[in-house]
């Protein structure tokens, strides 16, 4: 049930009521006069509508009460209503004749009743001039054919959380003004193109978390003004080219939750250029064959795909991009110029792939970018300079990578260190290897620690280096060539695992021979 709404609405009359003092001794009892206009009743034990209310009365509210029963005269004495609210009571049946004498009636809402599973026909055949009508969150199977026929001047019709699996033919054909339609949250099988003829005007369209698995181009003949497409949550599997051609205005579609491999810019025809939001969030995707003709596309959300690799044009045309979330899916390369040109970007999530290397010029265009997301991938490290182009306060994530805290790292080090504030889960940015620095975070760690293991072919020649041990103490003789720099490190690791190093540098003197000693005990 819409319990949450019914809060929202308690709370918002509350604070009303503190600025509208009215004198309660009209007021119906068990019910509260927040004005002269605005009634709330709600009274858990209240079984039938008050019978003393004012004509100066409004707007009528009934929250979680125990009404179970709309009788033809209930409301007979109030034909000046122009909003009625009947939300999370304990409605079984709604006579006919029930709201015959509102025809002033503007909105009306009957939601959150759990044992009512009809509507008869009629019942709103006097409700010319309504522009909002909710049926959310009741029991209702099946909308009788016509019961919305008289209907002319409707605006938004939800009637979301039912059971409904079927909805009758040219079911909306008077509703030629429908601008916002919600159909969400039932067990609808099947979008006849017939149910929609009639709504011209309609804007916003919600049919999700249904049982559509197929939709043809003749769906939505009748609908050309729709701005707003909802069908997430179904199991739509294939979208054939051209289907959604004649929803030129559409600026959103969200098609999240479905079934679909692959998605491609030909299923709005030659063009798209109103398209803002795009989302295909946890679909099976495997491939992208073109987004090019979405160029007002400033939200894109392909996550919890299974996409490995995207073609280096993928967003070539898509300049207007803002917010780009390519995260969960099994990336393990992105091309070097795959994000060219797009200026405008301020966020790119790209967390939990397998991403293991990226290209230095990666991000060379994103200049104003707000929040890049790395964490969760297989980075060992990054490249000389991609952090540094970014122009304004950012926010990033690096943490889940398995770091390799070498000499290599000494670039991402220093960042770290002077952007500490920007880096989100810092501490859980942690070191992979090797195995003296495993597990702690990169933060910690002085940059003297960050070195590597040096291969045979790229030692100095330290054939003239002598060993000696006497006791306790260990000593290195080495003899090197004149002007030759050496560093000699050396790490005691305890039995707890913590490491002490010494270091002495030889600063060259361009004599024949330097001997270097450490001493230690």
């Amino acid at each position: 049930m819409d319990i949450e709404r019914g809060l929202i609405l308690f709370l918002v009359l509350l604070l009303c009521h503190k600025g509208n003092t009215q004198s309660q001794t009209s007021c119906p009892y068990s019910c509260q006069c927040f004005t002269s206009a605005l009634v709330l009743c709600s009274d858990e034990r209240m079984t039938a509508l008050p019978k003393n209310t004012s004509k100066e009365v409004k707007d009528f509210i009934v929250i979680s009460s125990s009404l179970s029963y709309l009788f033809a005269h209930n409301l007979e004495q109030s034909p000046q209503l122009t909003k009625l609210i009947f939300l999370n009571n304990a409605l079984r049946s709604v006579h006919s004749q029930a709201f015959e004498h509102l025809t002033e009636l503007q909105e009306l809402e009957i939601s959150g009743n759990p044992w009512l599973e009809n509507l008869y026909l009629g019942t709103f055949s006097r409700q010319g001039n309504l522009t909002k009508l909710l049926l959310n969150f009741n029991r209702f199977k099946t909308v009788l054919p016509g019961m919305f026929d008289s209907l002319k001047q409707l605006e938004t019709l939800q009637m979301k959380g039912n059971i409904i699996s079927d909805l009758p033919t040219f079911l909306l054909r008077n509703l030629h003004n429908l601008r916002v339609l919600d159909l969400s949250q039932n067990k609808l099988e099947e979008v006849k193109r017939e149910t929609f003829s009639g709504p011209t005007r309609l804007e916003i369209l919600k049919i999700n978390n249904n049982l559509i698995s197929n939709l043809t181009s003749d769906t939505f003949h009748n609908i050309s003004q729709l701005i707003e497409l909802h069908l997430e949550a179904n199991k739509i599997s294939e979208l054939a080219d051209d289907i959604f051609f004649v929803l030129s205005k559409l600026k959103v579609l969200n098609l999240r939750g479905n079934l679909l491999t692959t998605f491609s810019d030909k299923v709005f025809g030659f063009e798209a250029s109103n398209l803002k939001e795009l989302n295909l969030k946890g679909n099976r995707l495997t491939e992208l064959s073109s987004l090019s003709s979405l160029t007002s596309l400033s939200d894109l959300i392909l996550s919890s795909n299974l996409l490995s690799d995207l073609p280096e044009h993928i967003f070539r045309n898509v300049t207007a991009l803002e917010n780009l979330d390519l995260s969960e899916n099994q990336l393990t390369l992105l091309p070097e110029m795959i994000f060219r040109d797009l200026f405008g970007i301020k966020s790119i999530h790209l967390h939990k792939n397998n991403l293991s290397k990226v290209d230095v010029k990666l991000f060379e265009d994103q200049l104003l970018i707000q929040q890049l997301y790395l964490s969760d991938n297989q980075l060992e490290t990054l490249p000389l300079g991609l952090l540094d182009l970014f122009a304004i306060q950012h926010t990033v994530r690096l943490h889940g990578n398995p770091w390799k805290c070498d000499c290599h790292m000494w670039y991402l080090h220093d960042w770290v260190l002077r952007n500490s504030r920007d880096i989100e889960m810092l501490d859980r940015m942690l070191c992979a290897s090797p195995g003296f620095l495993r597990r702690r975070a990169v933060v910690s760690i002085d940059k003297e620690q960050l070195v590597c293991q040096v291969s045979k072919d790229d030692m100095p020649d330290l054939s003239s280096c002598r060993l000696q041990a006497s006791g306790d103490t260990v000593t290195i003789d080495c003899k090197v060539d004149k002007c030759t720099p050496l560093t000699v490190a050396v790490r005691f690791e305890e039995d707890d695992g913590s490491v002490m190093e010494h270091i002495v540098k030889n600063e060259p003197q361009c004599s024949s021979e330097t001997m270097i000693e450490f001493t230690g005990q």
